[in-house]
């Protein structure tokens, strides 16, 4: 067994409520599945993020048995668990992954007495909808709960000689409406959540009393390349609504930017003479533009580089810029002072660990999809497009959508 110490978690160090991922290397139906980036970010990235926006999750854990899932769990914040090799092929259950992991866990936590249970598979899970299937335990006293989706479907199934018969409905009664069907709820595969003591009891997720949690998520599981696409159009159709509340975005009052990796796709070209030049995006000027004629936003680019190159982009966007800072946080807090602002007011845009103080303390945050790791696992929201190409564009539409309400 491996516990990694590389981690943030929330309460106490004995905690009672805790996520489990388990994410084996092997997959058949996409190679390094649990590894593959969706929206810029790893499947179990996403999973450990969802656990880690939690409010009611403490700590995280992924239970693997794959060098690169360790490190890319370490980088995102979780626990590792060395799951092993007889617990990792094709043929081990899911069931057996959890046990042996609540068994390593209790070594440590030994109060530990509600765990829930991630799938990479389910890339849309948020932390809202863990705390939801997890209250729903509570307020059913039930043993187990998981998500589902509501399913209007007309089921059938075959009948001894073959034949269709309706399960959910009478095939030779007058037809209904759809919406006059009995209530069916699907399994989304992306949330179980059981009291650890029936679980292992019975050492199955379904161990006593369910609690059903309804959930808005689209309603796929990724086991082939078909489905990953799928998602990746969902994603792309769903990249102007960012799973912030739109009242946030109409209380920000500052918009801040980090320059290299936010306004660059953070490269540098440099001549035979050190003259530096940089790649910009014409949609995140005409963004900034639009922002600064409404006149609702206070704008600023804060750098730690001193840099010519900064300073006149910040001239052309007609955005005040600091430079050579090495303390953000100090810079912004002595900037906010003098234009009455303080953290709340602020949504900021980082890309890389010298932007984690910032982040912590903005009242939003966000990065572009191609920033750093540690970036990824704290900010509100992971901007549907990369540091250079367009992702300032994309933070400027939904403010001024905002705005305009």
């Amino acid at each position: 067994m491996h516990f990694s110490r590389h981690h943030a978690t929330k309460g106490p160090v004995l905690t009672n409520t805790v996520a489990i991922i388990l994410a084996r290397g092997g997959s058949k139906g996409i190679p390094r599945k649990n590894l593959r980036k969706l929206g810029g970010i790893s499947l179990v990235a996403r999973s450990i993020r969802a656990a880690r926006s939690s409010n009611a999750v403490d700590a995280v854990y992924v239970s693997t048995d794959d060098v690169a899932i360790r490190d890319e769990a370490i980088r995102f914040g979780a626990l590792v668990i060395d799951r092993p090799e007889a617990l990792s092929d094709d043929g081990a259950s899911s069931e057996s992954g959890w046990l042996h992991a609540v068994h390593e866990i209790r070594k440590e936590r030994p109060s530990l007495d509600r765990l829930v249970m991630l799938q990479c598979t389910s890339p849309f899970t948020t932390g809202a909808d863990i705390d939801g299937c997890l209250a729903s335990m509570e307020r059913e006293q039930a043993s187990c709960a998981l998500s589902v989706v509501k399913d209007h479907s007309f089921l059938w199934r075959l009948d001894a000689e073959g034949r269709g018969r309706g399960v959910n409905h009478e095939e030779q009664a007058p037809r209904k409406r759809r919406q006059d069907l009995a209530p069916a709820f699907r399994e989304n595969g992306a949330v179980y959540c059981v009291k650890v003591e029936d679980f292992l009891r019975v050492k199955r997720r379904f161990c006593g009393p369910v609690a059903l949690h309804v959930v808005a998520q689209p309603p796929v599981e990724i086991d082939d390349f078909s489905d990953f696409a799928l998602c990746q159009a969902i994603m792309a159709s769903q990249a102007s609504s960012p799973s912030i509340e739109r009242a946030k975005f109409r209380g920000v009052k500052a918009l801040v930017m980090d320059f290299d990796g936010v306004h660059t796709d953070d490269r540098v070209i440099v001549d035979q003479s050190g003259v530096e030049s940089v790649r910009v995006s014409r949609r995140d000027g005409l963004g900034i533009e639009m922002i600064r004629k409404a006149g609702t936003l206070h704008l600023l680019i804060i750098s730690k580089e001193a840099n010519p190159v900064v300073a006149r982009r910040a001239e052309k966007l007609k955005v005040e810029c600091l430079q050579s800072q090495d303390d953000k946080v100090a810079a912004l807090e002595k900037w906010m002072a003098g234009a009455h602002l303080n953290w709340e007011d602020i949504l900021y845009i980082g890309n890389d660990v010298n932007d984690l103080g910032p982040l912590e303390r903005a009242g939003l945050s966000a990065c572009p999809q191609d920033a750093h790791a540690r970036v990824l696992s704290v900010v509100d929201w992971v901007i549907p497009a990369a540091g250079g190409q367009g992702a300032v564009r994309v933070v400027a539409d939904e403010l001024l959508a905002a705005t305009a309400l």
